[in-house]
């Protein structure tokens, strides 16, 4: 297998295989995730298959790219695995359709014509992304390819069947999109309580078999029967919400091992934080916390503990009496605790003696408080890592300068349009979120199209779609995307970008692989 590699940034890398066709490239960036897993390389935490490459994500520290670089090499197989096929019942047209009579009147066939040449057709799965469980299909017929909208969706159901570009494939959960939408498919993509997650995997094959109408209902409502629900708690709650603020979710370590079933990393979107709250009360490093933007919640302590407010400082208070930020507190069943306004960032969080044990569905989409929800504590385990953090390697809250790492799409930009990013402000969108953080500004110049064959992406990847702004993705990003990305924020950045307000203005400073990794190394490594 002949593979070249590319540093994205410290702590991902891209496979490419120069020469192959996109389906050749496909299979054996699948092949080489199947390798690597299997034989669980030190210090990669996940391999994500794209169109025609690999996306690595790894830890630096851990990884020794010598042995990394014979390990790719190495025509060992990765063991006996054979696809399976998987069918998939459809229910084409109707208003779970809505874009069927369009396409097949643009290549001037019926809409039942159209949804047979669909449902006929043997689909391989290329691999999986966009969305836990996503399912992107080849095998599509060439007279069937067709553009994505020019405007996504707001929501588009669960089940829909859609069409994008030269891939068919199936939404697992409702979300945006920009498929075309030809038909509905009640089948779980993803269940959190199963060994892979995702039900389909790069390779399996797919096929499609029509259903009527009236089966849809009965079809849907068995599958909400079996819904995997979150793990009731076995101990007594810790915390009360009375009032949920603006964003509020728990967040802790990223969870790594599972992009290639569609899963983002996710955890708290300012690790150093995190990680300063919880060194004062002596909790593991990344002990779940909640993560409070912008405005905070109002709860009732339910049991006697100690909390500590670390991040951006905030409007905080304990039966009216005001807390610093950084200072270990003692509270008291009953006690009231206020969080208001984040004031000199967008992040602070609320940490508690031992950690709070997360209440979401690995998967779910994310879960914001909501009034009345309780909280336990999580089972007090070992301080490990506390030692390694360094206040002084958290980037000051005032600057205003990302260093990035161009690439790996950087050659798709004019020079002008590379030089437009590196020498301009670009201002925080309010439409920015744990997704992604939209940025306004001066458009930067392509000279190829803004899309590319899918690949995995990194958190703080750049990418640039067609009206030209920029969008710094986070943590909760798409496990894939199809946007060329101009250049990635480094890992010491992140923070920084962690705290920005809407409002907050940025610019960019091109830095070296090496000045990255040197960079990283001045703070726990995520």
């Amino acid at each position: 297998m002949r593979c070249v590699t590319r540093d994205v940034v410290d702590g991902a890398l891209l496979v490419e295989f120069p020469g192959l066709s996109e389906q050749e490239a496909n299979a054996s960036a699948a092949a080489l995730a199947r390798k690597l897993t299997s034989e669980q390389a030190p210090g990669v935490h996940d391999a994500v298959p794209g169109a025609r490459t690999l996306l690595l994500i790894f830890d630096p520290a851990l990884l020794d790219r010598g042995a990394f670089e014979e390990l790719l090499k190495s025509p060992k197989a990765c063991g006996a695995w054979q696809p399976k096929t998987v069918r998939i019942p459809v229910a084409y047209g109707g208003g779970h359709g809505p874009d069927l009579e369009e396409l097949a009147r643009g290549v001037g066939i019926s809409p039942n014509e159209f949804a047979r040449l669909h449902r006929e057709a043997t689909y391989q799965v290329a691999f999986v992304g966009f969305a836990p469980g996503f399912p992107y299909l080849s095998g599509l017929p060439e007279r069937l390819h067709s553009p994505r909208l020019s405007s996504p969706r707001p929501r588009v159901p669960a089940g829909s069947v859609g069409i994008g570009g030269p891939y068919t494939g199936v939404y697992p959960s409702s979300t945006p999109g920009g498929w075309r939408l030809i038909g509905n498919a009640p089948v779980r993509l993803f269940d959190a309580t199963a060994s892979p997650p995702a039900l389909l995997s790069p390779g399996d094959r797919v096929l499609f078999e029509e259903i009527g109408e009236a089966d849809l209902p009965k079809l849907r409502q068995q599958l909400a029967d079996r819904r995997p629900s979150a793990l009731k708690p076995t101990r007594a709650p810790a915390l009360r919400i009375l009032s949920p603020g603006l964003s509020t979710s728990v967040q802790g370590a990223p969870r790594y091992g599972l992009a290639a079933s569609g899963v983002p990393s996710g955890g708290a979107m300012d690790l150093v934080a995190l990680r300063s709250g919880n060194r004062a009360l002596k909790n593991p490093a990344d002990a779940p916390a909640l993560e409070i933007t912008l405005q905070g919640p109002q709860a009732e302590v339910l049991l006697s503990t100690r909390i500590c407010i670390s991040g951006a400082d905030v409007d905080a208070a304990v039966n009216g009496r005001p807390l610093s930020l950084e200072k270990v507190v003692d509270v008291r069943a009953g006690d009231r605790l206020s969080i208001g306004s984040v004031r000199k960032g967008a992040r602070c969080y609320l940490c508690i003696q031992s950690g709070l044990v997360d209440p979401s569905i690995l998967g779910e989409p994310l879960t914001r408080l909501q009034r009345g929800d309780e909280f336990c504590l999580a089972e007090l385990g070992n301080a490990s890592g506390l030692d390694e953090v360094d206040d002084r390697a958290r980037p000051a809250s005032l600057r205003q300068t990302l260093r990035v790492v161009l690439g790996p799409q950087a050659d798709r930009f004019s020079q002008h349009g590379k030089e437009t990013f590196l020498s301009s402000e670009y201002r925080v969108s309010t439409q920015s979120d744990r997704r992604g953080v939209r940025l306004e500004g001066p458009t930067i110049e392509s000279c190829a199209p803004a899309d590319i064959p899918p690949e995995g992406t990194a958190a703080g990847a750049i990418q640039v779609p067609g009206n030209g702004l920029p969008i710094v993705l986070g943590p909760d990003r798409p496990v894939t995307g199809g946007y060329a990305k101009i250049a990635t924020v480094i890992s010491a950045d992140l923070p920084l970008l962690a705290q920005a307000r809407p409002g907050t203005l940025f610019r960019f400073t091109e830095v070296s692989i090496e000045e990255a990794r040197a960079a990283r190394s001045a703070w726990v490594a995520v």
